[in-house]
């Protein structure tokens, strides 16, 4: 029996439906910032051992919420869970990020990925869905995610993270059909996982396109914003009675929000590099934003960021269909306590 849901904000604002007062959930809330998040950390080991313990991913999800009165919780999980589904040797070394022992450079690569299957390779995730769903007895929506398929292919392609992006990019320009092939199996992956959080007990789902935002207009609209549209209109619209609503994020896409917006996805991310005001003019109020204070904000003494939180609100303007958010994810040398001077600004600002 799913209880129903006490605090349906967050899925309401991403609707542009009217809310009592603005939604807040904050990117990476589960993380290292957390003192008990590093506790268990400690204890899995390892930061791998962690994503794919389902016992211990539902813990560290729930750890903000016990914490702080947020609006939502977000799965504790990566984006590289599906290229780690696909047996490329993911690892994450301290302090130097991903890496992956065999990345995909060639045709013979690619032809050797396959679509997983998420309720087998990617059980682990699945399962922690139905877990903190059920942990949470209705009172918080609960987030699910994915990385775009740009965003993990130049994971994939580069072999961990990079500066430059050189080894994709020149894929791009010398061998476009062939990186499109791989976009392709990441987009019909993605599909599939996505569904299948929805399936487990996610009510909502985000698609983080965090390197979207190094592409030309041209290229972002061929590689990364063509691949999103195609999950978007095939992402299960409805569970449990009520609208899943979806969130396009494109760090460094402020120019692009209007062609984001055209796809048919329900809300978009919105980095501190753009103006909400002018973010809700590029849409047309055709759907809704979430963000955008600048993660940096965070370390201003609490009168500073209060004063931030309200210049953002006040940006947004009066009316539904804002979800307030950072601009990107919380950083790990942030005072945990700051982040309830935070969110006590939002919940007393006042609905317009």
């Amino acid at each position: 029996m799913i209880a129903p849901l006490a605090n349906d904000l967050l899925l309401r604002a991403l609707l542009r439906e009217p809310t009592s007062r603005r939604p807040i959930w904050v990117m990476r809330q589960a993380g290292r910032y957390l003192p008990e998040y590093r506790a268990t950390r400690a204890r899995a080991g390892s930061f791998l051992k962690l994503c794919t313990t389902p016992e211990l991913a539902c813990e560290v999800t729930l750890q903000p919420i016990e914490r702080y009165a947020l609006d939502a919780a977000i799965l504790f999980s990566d984006i590289l869970t599906i290229p780690h589904a696909m047996n490329l040797g993911l690892k994450f070394e301290t302090g130097e990020g991903p890496t992956f022992a065999r990345p995909v450079r060639s045709a013979a690569d690619i032809d050797r990925l396959s679509v997983p299957d998420p309720h087998r390779e990617l059980r682990y995730v699945i399962d922690a869905v139905s877990m903190v769903r059920r942990e949470l007895r209705g009172r918080l929506p609960l987030i699910g995610f994915a990385g775009s398929p740009w965003t993990v292919g130049t994971y994939m392609v580069e072999g961990g993270g990079s500066k430059t992006f050189g080894r994709i990019k020149r894929m791009m320009y010398e061998a476009p059909g062939e990186l499109h092939r791989l976009l392709d199996i990441l987009t019909r992956s993605t599909i599939a996982y996505l569904n299948a959080q929805i399936a487990a007990g996610a009510q909502a789902v985000m698609i983080f396109d965090t390197w979207g935002g190094i592409l030309t207009p041209a290229q972002y609209e061929e590689f990364s914003l063509r691949y999103m549209a195609r999950i978007v209109e095939a992402l299960t619209r409805e569970a449990q009675g009520r609208r899943v609503p979806n969130i396009v994020f494109t760090k460094g896409g402020g120019a692009w929000l209007s062609k984001i917006a055209a796809i048919g996805c329900d809300a978009a991310g919105v980095d501190w590099n753009t103006d909400l005001a002018t973010a809700r003019t590029a849409v047309a109020d055709k759907i809704a934003l979430q963000g955008n204070l600048d993660p940096a904000a965070l370390f201003a003494p609490p009168e500073v960021l209060r004063a931030q939180v309200r210049r953002v609100l006040d940006s947004y303007g009066p009316g539904p269909g804002h979800v307030f958010n950072l601009g990107h994810g919380i950083t790990p040398d942030v005072n945990p306590e700051q982040l309830n001077v935070l969110i006590e600004a939002v919940h007393a600002y006042p609905v317009g």
